[in-house]
């Protein structure tokens, strides 16, 4: 099957090393081609990968089989309504919108065109995680009652148009970044009921960065307490959990051994990607398990690992703590909403 990718920024460029590996790996993708508003983005990221450069989205659409979007996310429902009737199955960045309206929309949509639909939520491929995750569901530890998630790395920066930063665009730090552990405590303990959350920017919108701390209330009583950040300088990503059960406890948590730890600097400014994103000890990036799985499921048509539903949910959480964030209050979660 034939695949484009929306957009040569960062996700773009993690994506297409990630179809590039399916491909000479025998996987039976093979990446056509990109198309990004910046064409020189296109161009470079494109004669990397010895793939073609569309000149536009609906020309991308034309030629392939499967649409990957890596864009803005105030794009994302635009471009997934356009490539659902064009008949393409479609991979797409979290979140999966930036309402639920729209991201309901994009469901039904992909539904009623019968192609699949499918949310690039990475954390649930980083072996760590997703082996605590088979270690709670299989009640090893008992049941969940406290779980701590950090997520902190540092604000991404672009050159030009840097979306990132308008939350118009990207919802901000805890819509973009901390996404993920909203969909990953919700995996480990269930549905959320209630989100009350505290960030550096509610207050002082200007702050250079940014910093929050959130906590859920999940309907089985478990508390979950998330630390997310753009607050490091360039090049640091620190990520990690404990999860403590009635029965025991898990931790994966990066530089523990010692008890003060010293981090320089070591790669040069411009080797700096303008995005962190997470690294995994094995061989293959998450990115490209993520990329893999979702491809199986289609050619197969056998069911992914993280439903949209899911994705739905997770920004349902986010926009809970965007509410708490700007009323100072504890938002209830409606659970008939998703």
């Amino acid at each position: 099957m034939r695949v484009g990718i929306v957009g040569a920024g960062s996700m773009g460029t993690t994506h297409s090393a990630g179809w590039k590996y399916v491909e000479e790996t025998g996987g039976g993708a093979i990446l056509a081609g990109i198309t990004d508003y910046i064409r020189s983005g296109a161009e470079a990221l494109a004669e990397r990968h010895d793939c073609a450069v569309y000149d536009s989205y609906d020309d991308l659409l034309a030629d392939v089989d499967i649409v990957d979007i890596c864009t803005p996310s105030n794009l994302h429902h635009d471009m997934v309504i356009r490539a659902a009737r064009a008949g393409k199955h479609i991979m797409c960045e979290k979140p999966i919108a930036l309402t639920i309206a729209e991201g309901r929309a994009m469901i039904d949509a992909c539904r009623d065109a019968h192609v699949r639909f499918f949310i690039g939520l990475v954390v649930r491929f980083i072996p760590e995680y997703r082996t605590a995750q088979e270690v709670v569901a299989a009640g090893q530890i008992g049941e969940p009652r406290v779980i701590r998630l950090t997520r902190v790395s540092y604000q991404p920066f672009k050159a030009t148009d840097n979306w990132f930063v308008d939350e118009e665009r990207s919802g901000g730090m805890v819509l973009d970044l901390m996404l993920h552990d909203y969909d990953y405590a919700r995996w480990l303990a269930g549905n959320v009921t209630r989100v009350f959350a505290k960030s550096v920017r509610a207050t002082r919108p200007a702050a250079p960065g940014d910093y929050a701390l959130v906590t859920l209330r999940f309907a089985n009583g478990a508390i979950a307490h998330i630390e997310g950040g753009w607050a490091y300088p360039p090049g640091f990503f620190r990520k990690g959990f404990d999860i403590a059960g009635t029965d025991g406890v898990i931790e994966s948590h990066k530089d523990t051994t010692n008890p003060v730890i010293t981090h320089l600097a070591e790669a040069p400014e411009e080797a700096i990607s303008d995005v962190a994103v997470p690294v995994s000890a094995v061989s293959a990036s998450p990115y490209t398990f993520e990329i893999q799985h979702f491809y199986d499921a289609v050619v197969n048509d056998t069911p992914f690992f993280v439903t949209p539903e899911d994705a739905l949910a997770a920004l349902q959480i986010g926009l809970a703590v965007r509410e708490s964030l700007k009323t100072g209050r504890s938002v209830t979660i409606d659970q008939e909403v998703i």
